[in-house]
């Protein structure tokens, strides 16, 4: 295809993506407080064991209740809209390859919103209740004549807090299949990330402490699945090799006289 029309297919894909995140947006939004009852309720569940009378988030600007409600659309939207942005990145670069090429690429198709999906859920129900744990740790009852700390949690810092977390966990789940697709373009190794296993490590932690709460739980919650991925990405590329040295081996067989 000349350079134009892939273009022309790009803006096409690009449209789609779009309009059907316009279409998830409005359907989300008419069911926005629903949603972030949903994110809040891990919150909720851990004050109800706490006690201690009446507990309530808030919020201190007139529109941010709103806000909050867009921005719960948006990202619920984002996020039931990571297959849908996947089938169409598949269907862009599919022209460009071979039927088996085509036959290899679904596996990872199918992977990728399914891992997504996996690491926003382990944010939700493992991470939420530890982290929220440790910070409502801080709370004091005001004993002995003092004035006590309670949380009183606004609306917008909380969803951003939740979102930052559950895409946080959702892209690095999603390192096998880059990892494994970079081995199938010949750029990366086993070897090589064996021999950068010690580097993977630090690096894991870094991101654990960009993409996280500064505080150690989360940010080891994120680390350790990020490593054991990494492992089990070193897995799959040397799968990945194994059958491209089995191919290699039967073109040569094939090939002889």
């Amino acid at each position: 295809m000349p350079l134009l029309d892939h273009l022309i297919e790009l803006r096409r894909r690009l449209i789609y993506c779009l309009l059907g995140l316009i279409a998830l947006f409005f359907i989300c939004y008419a069911f926005a407080p629903q949603i972030y009852g949903f994110l809040v309720q891990p919150l909720a569940d851990i004050l109800a064991e706490k006690g201690g009378g009446e507990r309530r988030m808030i919020y201190t600007a007139l529109q941010e209740a709103f806000f909050t409600y867009v921005k719960v659309a948006f990202f619920a939207a984002l996020f039931l809209g990571f297959p849908l942005i996947a089938v169409q990145v598949y269907r862009f670069v599919a022209p460009g390859l071979y039927r088996h090429e085509r036959r290899a690429f679904v596996p990872f198709l199918i992977a990728t919103p399914v891992l997504f999906f996996v690491g926003g859920a382990m944010a939700y129900y493992v991470v939420f209740p530890l982290a929220w744990r440790f910070f409502l740790g801080f709370e004091m009852s005001g004993a002995d004549g003092g004035l006590p700390i309670r949380l009183e949690a606004k609306v917008a810092e909380y969803l951003s807090l939740v979102m930052q977390l559950i895409f946080a966990f959702g892209l690095i789940f999603e390192m096998p299949v880059v990892m494994t697709l970079l081995a199938r373009a010949n750029i990366i190794s086993a070897a090589a990330m064996r021999a950068k296993r010690k580097y993977a490590i630090v690096l894991a932690f870094i991101a654990a402490a960009v993409l996280t709460p500064p505080d150690v739980i989360s940010q080891v919650a994120l680390a350790l699945p990020a490593i054991l991925l990494y492992e089990l990405s070193i897995l799959a590329v040397r799968l990945v090799e194994r059958q491209a040295e089995r191919a290699a081996r039967e073109a040569t067989k094939n090939a002889a006289p």
